[in-house]
């Protein structure tokens, strides 16, 4: 089955909110192979891509691909204002995957140059961008996404359903990741702790990363792109009717309720 066929499969079934019980197919042979259905699946998806995504690769795919890294779209009607103490309703896929994961975003200042394809976390840094409270809604009407691994995610748009996007994170010095910490609630129980530099490298390096892999694929990031940088207290499973609460220290309590996704 090629790219199309099954950037086909998953598409329709995100649009009909209808849960797979198996990825269609053979996962692509590498990460341009998956990264080529992923295109295929943007240019079938009814939306403008308002950021990217970016998540982990662990061992032991890590070894097997090389990159520590991958992205995903993030469709502009799935960015969801977050308002310090509202609850926003997400959707979720019902019988797929749904998560939620506490992320610190970069909103893009400028554009970053289309002719450049090769970026350093200190070309990174000299970007300009702001920084806001998150929350990625992760999400797949394939259950089994994650435990399929990396190519099957990078396949279904990085298994990103939607941004809930918080406030600007103001009154810290530049640079200063170690300040930003947060702790993530399901239904009000604890459920992780972390913060910015809980990810390798921080959050600048996820930022260079996308830069980098969204170039080659020229998809360069221009001026109002957002990345969300990667999950800060772990992904948090959940399903339709919880709530997540994620408290940013000294900046916001960002608030979301899982809804089932609608066709």
């Amino acid at each position: 089955m090629d790219s199309r066929a099954i950037a086909e499969r998953l598409v329709h079934a995100r649009l009909r909110a209808e849960p797979l019980p198996a990825f269609p197919n053979s996962l692509p042979a590498s990460l341009d192979a998956a990264y080529a259905t992923q295109d295929c699946a943007i240019a079938l998806w009814p939306d403008t891509i308002a950021g990217w995504k970016v998540g982990r690769i662990d061992p032991p795919w890590l070894e097997r691909l090389g990159e520590e890294r991958l992205v995903g779209p993030i469709f502009a009607h799935g960015v969801r204002p977050a308002a310090p103490g509202e609850v926003v309703e997400f959707p979720v896929f019902e019988g797929g995957f749904a998560a939620a994961e506490a992320e610190f975003v970069f909103r893009l200042m400028a554009d970053a140059p289309p002719e450049k394809t090769a970026w350093t976390v200190d070309e990174a840094a000299q970007l300009g961008w702001t920084v806001h409270a998150g929350i990625e809604t992760a999400g797949s009407p394939l259950a089994a996404i994650n435990a399929l691994g990396p190519l099957a995610v990078v396949c279904d748009f990085g298994n990103n359903a939607g941004l809930l996007l918080g406030p600007e994170v103001t009154g810290w010095h530049a640079h200063d990741f170690a300040s930003l910490t947060c702790e993530t609630l399901i239904d009000g129980r604890p459920v992780g702790r972390g913060g910015a530099l809980s990810l390798p490298g921080g959050p600048l390096a996820a930022l260079a990363f996308a830069l980098q892999r969204c170039a080659r694929r020229g998809r360069a990031l221009a001026r109002g792109a957002l990345v969300s940088t990667g999950a800060t207290t772990g992904i948090h499973a959940l399903r339709s009717g919880q709530q997540v609460c994620v408290r940013f220290a000294g900046v916001a309590e960002l608030h979301g309720r899982a809804v089932p996704a609608k066709v």
